[in-house]
Order: C-alpha cells, then sequence, then structure tokens
C-alpha cells in the first residue's frame, strides 16, 4: 500500500512538471501580457478548478488562519520574488539561481520534516541535477546571448547591481522549498483549499499589475491562452503537487522538480522548429540519472 501511494504521488508530481513545463512556450505567445497581470488572471482562472473538486462545497475551500497565511507565502510570495529577480537581474542568470528549489526541498526535507534521513545519494542525486538543469538554461539561452548586443560572458557576469535581483530569485527558491515542506507541518486542509490559495494570491498580483505595471488591451486569443495558463502551469499543478507532496517522499519529490526545465526547453525546441543540441542530450541524461539515483533510496 505504500509503495502505491509513493508511485501515485511520483505520477502527481510528474504531472505538475509537465504542466510547469509548458509555462515557457505559453509565455512566450503572451510575452506582451505584464507578468503581474499574466499571473493575477492565471491565479483566479486556476482557483476555479476547486470548485468541482471540492464538489461545490466553499467548506472545502476554508482554513485556518495560519495555513491560509502558509499559502499565500508560497503562492503569491514565491511569483513576487520571482518576477523581481527577472526584472532586477538577467533572466538566464535569475533562472539559474530560481531553480536551486529542487535542491533546497531535498537538502531541508529531513530539517523540516519528521521521519526523514539525509543521505549521501540524495545530495550527491541534487547535485548532479542542478548541474542538469544549469546546462538546459545555458543552453537554451545561448541564441539570445549570442544576439545580443555584448559577448555571452559578459551577458553572463554577475554584476554587483544584480545582487537584489539575484537576491529576490534566491529568497523565491527557499519560498518555493519552504512552503512545499511546510504543507506537511499544518493541520491536514483538503487540496480544494489550493483554490483559496490562488484566489487571494491572484488579487494580489492584480493589485501588484495595477501599482506597477502599464495597463493593456487583451484579445480573445490572450483571454484563451490566459485560460490554459490557469487550467495548467498557473493553476492545476499547484492542486497536483499538494496532492503529490501529501502522500510522496518529498526529497524524491524534489528530484523530480528537475525535469521541469529539461522538458520546458525541449517543448520549446519542438515548438521553434528548433534541432535538439548535444548540451540538453547531456543534460537529460544528468537529470533523469540524477532522479534515478536519488528514488533509489529511502
Amino acid at each position: 500500500m505504500k509503495h502505491d501511494l509513493s508511485a501515485r504521488a511520483k505520477l502527481l508530481a510528474l504531472g505538475a512538471i509537465v504542466m510547469w513545463s509548458s509555462l515557457a512556450a505559453l509565455g512566450v505567445a503572451l510575452r506582451h501580457v505584464p507578468p503581474f497581470l499574466l499571473t493575477g488572471l492565471s491565479l483566479l482562472v486556476g482557483g476555479l478548478i476547486a470548485l468541482p473538486l471540492s464538489k461545490f462545497k466553499l467548506a472545502a475551500w476554508r482554513v485556518p488562519w495560519r495555513t491560509l497565511a502558509l499559502g499565500v507565502y508560497g503562492l503569491f510570495g514565491y511569483h513576487f520574488l520571482l518576477f523581481v529577480g527577472l526584472q532586477n537581474a538577467p533572466p538566464v542568470q535569475a533562472n539559474l539561481v530560481n531553480y536551486l528549489w529542487p535542491l533546497l526541498i531535498v537538502v531541508l526535507a529531513p530539517v523540516l520534516l519528521p521521519g526523514l534521513v539525509m543521505r549521501w545519494q540524495h545530495i550527491v542525486a541534487g547535485l548532479i541535477g542542478f548541474a542538469g538543469a544549469v546546462i538546459v538554461i545555458l543552453s537554451s539561452a545561448e541564441p539570445n546571448l549570442s544576439a545580443g548586443s555584448g559577448t555571452a560572458s559578459a551577458a553572463m557576469a554577475f554584476q554587483a547591481e544584480w545582487l537584489w535581483g539575484y537576491l529576490a530569485s534566491a529568497i523565491g527558491a527557499v519560498i518555493w522549498a519552504t512552503y512545499s515542506l511546510l504543507t506537511r507541518r499544518v493541520p491536514h486542509f483538503d487540496t480544494a483549499a489550493i483554490g483559496t490559495f490562488a484566489w487571494i494570491s491572484g488579487l494580489l498580483a492584480l493589485l501588484c499589475h495595477a501599482l506597477m505595471e502599464p495597463s493593456v488591451d487583451l484579445s480573445l486569443r490572450d483571454w484563451a491562452l490566459i485560460a490554459l495558463l490557469g487550467l495548467g502551469p498557473l493553476g492545476g499543478s499547484f492542486f497536483l503537487w499538494d496532492k503529490a507532496l501529501k502522500t510522496g517522499d518529498a526529497r524524491h519529490i524534489g528530484l523530480l522538480s528537475y525535469l521541469t526545465p529539461l522538458l520546458s526547453t525541449l517543448l520549446l525546441l519542438w515548438v521553434s522548429d528548433r534541432a535538439l543540441t548535444w548540451p540538453v542530450g547531456l543534460a537529460g541524461v544528468l537529470i533523469v540519472g540524477a532522479a534515478w539515483l536519488g528514488t533509489r533510496v529511502k
């Protein structure tokens, strides 16, 4: 029975990861939409998933205020700092720093969750997975770097003026890792309550849009793609992620999460009709190998 729950948790986590991997491709199609507006609307759409999930009983949406604070801390806090990082540092580097969160889940799981033990294999697998994420993110950015005004080495340099962007990305990674783990430490809540987290976080994101971003007119196509975002990477994925973490081993789920940048890059290559490169292939071997190594250890 325990093995069945673990396998189901991995499938749920993979479902969330597949959804997250579509974010970049959808984001390219919606790159003209301000990020806080995009996030806010998508989260409001995503929150609607809680209605059929709770059989339209709003009681399932209610949680203690501390649990609610944790949910908003995770969904809104992570995305807010992610955007701050992307706006105040080169996107490639900020994305690299942000992808510390799977490694942090692996490292912090034994600290925050009783009954889990850190093995050296988990640390090694986490570092291998992060190395794979670094390779795939850098390789996917090569065309943009070569098209820039400076050299690739100059564009990749960690300069002091970008410190706040890197710091925001790092704190965002800590927030998502700790949110993911601490949902196991609060009193049990129905996964439908993710809808409450999403709606409040979505309203906060729209407030940020009103205060910080220009207004734009959205087309019917924009609204359709925003609905897809809400049903997938910026909505539905959070429900799957919550279910996975409630029943699975957080260390294993953290390692599987490194598939996100790999699958995202493969999808972008496919939709843009570009060939698979050897760095992406190497990254795939490292990430899949890390997941295999880490999930073989209890």
